[in-house]
């Protein structure tokens, strides 16, 4: 805030507070998009930043209303998620396996860490949060535990992940970790680190030269579920999104799904 101020001051040369016009806002609002090529997200920054600031003004008396916060705000425009094909999503694990690790631990959680990812569409703290008892075989399911928004929520247990799960509890066991939690660190019998996924994934961009990150793969869990005939409201429930509409954007990034609805077309002319 105070560097988007500094700005702002420097352009308008206004030395008071009470001279922060409407008008004057949004010719350095102008000024900036036609100079500086402002994107609407930016705009939207800028616009936040002063009004929170002469919120403050009002409440200290310095000035009577916030003249910038009637200015309209742009609409961001929504971009399509990037994800991986199924190709890309077939190498990453073919590196995964083969990768020439120096523990046999550390292939077995690297495998089922990008396997989680792929086949559950976690985030990486839900990931590392996990324990031991969130994940229940016999249901074939997850719980998430206090996911984004302090939302629990349940996910299934796809059955080619459960493999790559049950491979790593073998190892784990064999190790004698007692840990609560799911994923451990490799020497220490504790919660795994938080570099531990960092590094992995710049080992696999290295290796099969695919430039992702974790979140890159819950976008492509979602629209390989989308793509595969999963409904929305079920993918909004395994996503932990509060409202539906978040999850529509992952229609618009599933080209071979409405390439399949389009054939419903009743018409035959």
């Amino acid at each position: 805030m105070k560097c988007d101020f500094n700005q702002f001051i420097r352009h308008t040369q206004i030395e008071r507070v009470q001279d922060i016009t409407r008008l004057v806002y949004e010719e350095w609002i102008i000024c900036g998009k036609l100079e500086k090529n402002w994107s609407p997200k930016t705009v939207r920054l800028h616009l936040q930043s002063m009004s929170l600031f002469l919120d403050w003004c009002v409440g200290q008396e310095l000035i009577e209303k916030n003249t910038v916060k009637d200015i309209p705000k742009p609409k961001i425009p929504a971009q399509i998620p990037k994800n991986l094909s199924k190709d890309q999503v077939v190498t990453l694990m073919d590196w995964a396996k083969n990768y020439p690790y120096n523990y046999k631990f550390e292939r077995t959680r690297s495998v089922a860490i990008l396997a989680t990812f792929i086949y559950s569409g976690l985030r990486k703290e839900e990931l590392r949060n996990l324990k031991v008892t969130d994940m229940d075989f016999e249901s074939k399911s997850i719980f998430v535990k206090c996911g984004k928004g302090g939302k629990d929520r349940v996910v299934p247990l796809h059955p080619g992940l459960i493999i790559y799960l049950e491979d790593y509890l073998k190892d784990r066991r064999r190790l004698k970790k007692m840990c609560p939690y799911f994923f451990t660190a490799m020497r220490q019998d504790s919660r795994m680190g938080e570099n531990v996924i960092k590094r992995l994934v710049v080992r696999l961009r290295e290796k099969s030269g695919i430039y992702f990150y974790p979140h890159i793969l819950r976008h492509t869990f979602a629209t390989m579920m989308l793509e595969g005939g999963c409904n929305l409201y079920a993918l909004s429930k395994m996503l932990g999104h509060s409202d539906i509409k978040t999850t529509t954007i992952y229609l618009s990034a599933t080209k071979s799904h409405l390439q399949d609805q389009i054939i419903k077309h009743p018409m035959q002319l």
